[in-house]
């Protein structure tokens, strides 16, 4: 695998070619589950092409989103429990069509002997997800369902480089944490709105 290609991971060509002589790719297609909840930690995943999704299930069933992982990036959640020998607290979907270099665990503590920078990708990984989650929180705690509805299509749309999202009302309910018929009345109005566009499982951003 050639991870020169991701142009958002910033290594030295040295530790590009460990990683990938370590590790084994895998492709998966879009809504596939990369990592369950309470599942055993193996390997830490970093994403080649593509993008995750992040997830936490409660126990009445219903999810919310954590955050996307994009090319070039890894969890910092798997990172932290495989280190430690723990389950997985989150599950990792697949937000499209994705590469996956898997990283074994035991792997992780020879890259931080062998190259610092690798210490120093982790940290990066751990305060930009650190942020994200505060993001979640203030938003969960402050900003009302429309506006957290709104954010987060234009955040789809960032991380798929696209205005066209496929995704139903209901799978929209279950990554906001809300009542799919909350979602519904939301984007009637934002199509009433002139802000977008609904179709057949997709919304266009206009």
């Amino acid at each position: 695998m050639d991870l020169g290609n991701i142009t958002e991971f910033k290594s030295s060509p040295a530790m590009r070619e460990q990683l990938a002589a370590y590790g084994t790719a895998k492709h998966f297609k879009q809504d596939d589950i990369i990592l369950n909840e309470s599942s055993h930690i193996k390997a830490i995943p970093i994403v080649v092409k593509g993008s995750l999704r992040v997830m936490r299930t409660e126990e009445d069933g219903r999810e919310i989103l954590l955050y996307y992982i994009k090319a070039g990036e890894s969890c910092i959640m798997s990172f932290l429990g495989g280190i430690h020998h723990e389950t997985s607290k989150v599950k990792a979907v697949a937000e499209e069509d994705v590469e996956v270099l898997f990283l074994p665990v035991d792997k992780v503590t020879v890259l931080l002997k062998e190259f610092p920078e690798w210490l120093d990708y982790i940290f990066k990984l751990y305060h930009k997800r650190f942020e994200e989650l505060l993001e979640v929180v203030n938003a969960v705690a402050f900003k009302k369902i429309d506006e957290r509805l709104l954010d987060f299509l234009h955040k789809k749309a960032e991380v798929t480089n696209s205005k066209t999202l496929s995704i139903t009302h209901e799978q929209l309910a279950n990554e906001l944490g809300t009542a799919r018929v909350v979602v519904s009345r939301l984007l009637k109005q934002l199509e009433i709105n002139g802000t977008l566009k609904l179709g057949r499982n997709k919304i266009i951003i206009l």
